[in-house]
Formats: C-alpha cells, structure tokens, sequence
C-alpha cells in the first residue's frame, strides 16, 4: 500500500507528525477540503501525466485547473492524463491518493505557481484518507521537485 511508502519516506526524514489520517475520505479536492476544514485551494492536486509515453506529476492548488496550452509550452510537449488503470503501475499511488511523496524512480514531479497563493497547503499522503500539512517551499523540498511551472489558467 502506497500510504505505508510515503509513511516510511516521512520516517526517514524525521517529519511522520506531518501525516494526517481520516475516517472520511479525502479522494477529491472538495472531500479533502471538507474533511480538513479548508478552502479547496489549499488542497494540493497532484494530476499524473503521460508526456512521450513517460510519467511526469505535477501539483497544482486545488481550485486551479490546468491550461494546456501553457502544459505544452513548459514540457515543450502535449500531456495526456495517465488512465486511471495505469496510474499506480507508472507512478506507485492508486488514484485518489496520488501525491508528489514516495513516487516511483525517474518520475518528476513539478509545482505549479498556484499554490504560492496559500502558506499551508495539504498533498494526499498515498491513500485517499490522508494529506501531509506543508508550506508550497516545503512541498517543493519533500517532493524533490525538479521546478516550478505556470501551467494554470489565469482568473
């Protein structure tokens, strides 16, 4: 189970306080929100891509929606969503627990630029009954991220 690998990576770096569990389920960004009590935004949307037939994760807060066109000019390549058949195989959560902690190796994981608009926001922790609590910076540096990118729309 995907939550037990993040649970480990979390151990390891001496930070497993920050995992937060539910008896309600966190699988969406309205249901996360709701079970922490927080405004969908704060909600950390990990969506799995396939960009030329390889993995690629990108977080966005949870009340961005993606713009493709900016995708295409960041990644320099069109994404397509990884089928919700294929997503724990490529990158080793299951849908609805998908996050950026403990993924598979060679997977990159970028931020987008929307979530500095918050100073706490809540990833999922490898179940669709958990989120971590963390600053976007500290997201960036538990993530590994290889960047940031602008790949949501404007309001």
């Amino acid at each position: 189970m995907s939550i037990k690998k993040v649970k480990a990576y979390f151990e390891n770096l001496g930070e497993s306080t920050r995992i937060l569990t539910f008896e309600e389920s966190t699988a969406t960004v309205a249901l996360a929100a709701e079970a922490l009590g927080v405004s969908s935004g704060h909600i950390a949307k990990t969506l799995s891509f396939l960009v030329d037939g390889k993995p690629l994760l990108v977080v966005l807060a949870g009340d961005a929606r993606m713009d493709n066109h900016k995708f295409k000019a960041a990644f320099g390549k069109k994404g397509r969503m990884i089928p919700a058949d294929d997503v724990e195989a490529l990158v080793g959560h299951a849908p609805g627990g998908v996050c950026p902690f403990a993924v598979k190796d060679g997977v990159p994981v970028y931020l987008d630029t929307s979530l500095h608009a918050y100073e706490t926001v809540y990833p999922a922790a490898g179940d669709d009954h958990s989120a971590v609590r963390m600053t976007p910076e500290e997201l960036f540096r538990f993530a590994r991220a290889a960047g940031w990118v602008d790949i949501h729309k404007d309001a």
